[in-house]
């Protein structure tokens, strides 16, 4: 009970004092799980549409492959990422490993599944009319993708706030690509486990609070949106 009091007081004190470590991790962590965030939603996004409403051989076992990797494991694409990055490896020369960039990327590869999977499973259970109807009113083809955007804009929303949750709670990949390196690429979820590692434990709390804050906070902005979505 006493390290858990003394962890909780020096949590108390490094967010009370505004730890410039502890805050400059958070503005970090923000950057970056946006940023891949929105990586994925751009990517994952036209392809589920595509696996939704286009019509070719081996449509289902896409949208299986799609659904399966929603379960894959972050340290899995870390080393994926990992091998593409590394100094001997076919993307070496770009010299992105151990940097945001490389965490990005390998965020993007865990968010970019689920948004394609929860993307085509929305288009999919709109009614079969009203593709129909927008047809029939002369939509042309990008006018026909924004209607149908707009009528799953619901379950999308759920599809961004699903990739976020996905990216901002990892720690295998950031660790593998990133190297948690301070002022760099230490992002709140692996300072957090560094932080444990040495016994830091009030720290670690803090960061932990940091981080439970913010997915909370950027949880009720998607949610007041998809709200207000819902009301029009």
């Amino acid at each position: 009970m006493d390290l858990i009091a003394e962890a909780i007081t020096e949590a108390w004190r490094l967010l009370r004092t505004g730890d410039n470590d502890v805050y400059g991790i958070t503005l970090r962590t923000a950057a970056i799980t946006g940023t891949s965030t929105l990586v994925a939603l751009l990517v994952g996004l036209p392809i589920g549409l595509g696996l939704a409403l286009a019509r070719f051989p081996g449509q289902r076992s896409f949208v299986a492959l799609a659904n399966a990797g929603t379960g894959t494991p972050p340290v899995v694409a870390g080393l994926v990422v990992s091998i593409l990055l590394w100094r001997s490896g076919p993307l070496g020369g770009l010299g992105l490993i151990y940097t945001p960039a490389a965490i990005i990327l390998a965020q993007a590869v865990i968010a970019t599944p689920i948004i394609v999977a929860i993307t085509a499973a929305a288009v999919m259970a709109l009614p079969p009319a009203l593709h129909l109807q927008i047809r029939a009113m002369g939509a042309n083809q990008r006018q026909y993708l924004w209607l149908i955007v707009r009528e799953a804009r619901l379950p999308l929303l759920v599809a961004v706030m699903a990739g976020f949750g996905a990216v901002v709670s990892e720690v295998g990949a950031s660790m593998m690509v990133g190297g948690n390196l301070a002022g760099e690429t230490r992002v709140l979820t692996t300072a957090a486990v560094l932080e444990v590692s040495k016994g830091q434990f009030g720290s670690a709390l803090a960061l932990g609070f940091i981080l439970l804050a913010f997915i909370i906070v950027i949880a009720a902005v998607l949610t007041t949106v998809q709200q207000r979505a819902h009301r029009r």
